[in-house]
């Protein structure tokens, strides 16, 4: 069986496909066009600055040419929020209770099992989140695998956190099902430590003998698969600071 992603197309028996929808001129040289005001817009403050211990450098969303059309996801993809799936009222939202008096207010949280914790947050989660087909629980435990992984091949935070957003905008589309998770996983890392990382040939074949070794599935499906999540995320593999810091800091303050 093929596996693939929901809404992505690739050339397949002599079918030619095109992705040059996802891209747009970034030709530094090209003048900019002012805003209402007469001002020429610049970049972000800071964006030029690179995360400690990486070569990566994040970079300022760039403006998409009017006209161009990204498909039904563009608008999804465009407003990621890096704290949704983080967000740490998911495993107590049904048992909090906020209490108001005169000159405050506090929140108690009651005791409760951890299954019905568990039960109640992915109940919570789907509610929010229908189109999305795994649980929350499952796609924080697969964010761990990805985690420890990276740190099982020395990769940096900065790459673990790029792996996270890839995930995390396969995941808020409603692209992953139970087949593909684990294939939509190590791809992420994959492409996260390549775009990131200055990696050696032999660092790279490490780093999929590993992927292959903790997610249990075959080499030849996740070099096929790393494309299709490529075309997945519209090619756009260079991420504004803003989407890689708030994982950054959280992972950097776990460790």
């Amino acid at each position: 069986m093929v596996l693939g992603l929901e809404g992505v197309e690739l050339g397949a028996d002599g079918k030619v496909v095109s992705y040059a929808k996802f891209l747009y001129p970034t030709n530094a040289l090209v003048v900019r066009k002012a805003d209402s005001h007469g001002a020429v817009p610049s970049c972000r403050a800071g964006a030029s600055r690179s995360l400690p211990g990486s070569r990566y450098k994040p970079v300022t969303a760039k403006p998409i040419p009017a006209g161009t059309d990204l498909g039904s996801d563009a608008g999804e993809a465009a407003e990621y929020d890096p704290n949704i799936l983080d967000d740490p009222q998911w495993p107590c939202g049904k048992h909090k209770r906020v209490l108001i008096f005169a000159s405050y207010m506090t929140t108690v949280i009651e005791y409760v099992k951890p299954s019905d914790l568990k039960k109640d947050m992915n109940e919570t989660f789907r509610e929010k989140f229908p189109h999305i087909k795994l649980t929350l629980s499952k796609i924080r435990s697969l964010k761990r695998e990805m985690r420890n992984l990276s740190e099982e091949c020395n990769l940096e935070p900065v790459t673990v956190s790029m792996a996270y957003v890839y995930f995390e905008k396969l995941v808020l589309q409603g692209k992953l099902n139970k087949q593909n998770r684990k294939l939509c996983a190590g791809a992420c890392v994959l492409l996260a430590a390549k775009i990131s990382s200055d990696l050696r040939k032999h660092e790279v074949k490490h780093l999929i003998d590993k992927l292959e070794e903790r997610f249990r599935f075959n080499r030849r499906d996740l070099i096929g698969f790393e494309f299709t999540v490529l075309v997945a995320l519209e090619l756009a593999l260079y991420l504004p600071e803003n989407q890689v810091l708030p994982h950054y800091r959280r992972l950097t303050q776990q460790s």
